[in-house]
């Protein structure tokens, strides 16, 4: 499978929900690296690296979350990173 690097931002009720421990949980689960973090106007901005089947994966568990209301999203593929390790940045 394909490695691939993918960017999101959410919108909803995505701020002080554990959103951004959620993402952190998920892609360890499930092999996908990158960094979530919170941005000003209440959405959350994330890039993600791994297989397709993987960050799938990934968003299907964050959107679990008890309280995590996504109402949109943006999503588009960027330029592998290579990255290592996936990271809560503020």
């Amino acid at each position: 499978m394909a490695v691939i690097r993918r960017y999101y931002k959410f919108y909803g009720a995505v701020q002080g929900v554990g959103f951004r421990y959620r993402a952190y949980y998920a892609a360890r689960e499930n092999n996908v690296t990158g960094w979530v973090r919170n941005e000003f106007d209440g959405s959350v901005e994330m890039q993600v690296e791994g297989t397709a089947e993987n960050i799938e994966a990934m968003l299907l568990a964050i959107e679990k979350g008890r309280f995590v209301r996504i109402e949109n999203f943006e999503c588009r593929q960027i330029p592998v990173e290579n990255s290592r390790t996936f990271e809560i940045t503020h």
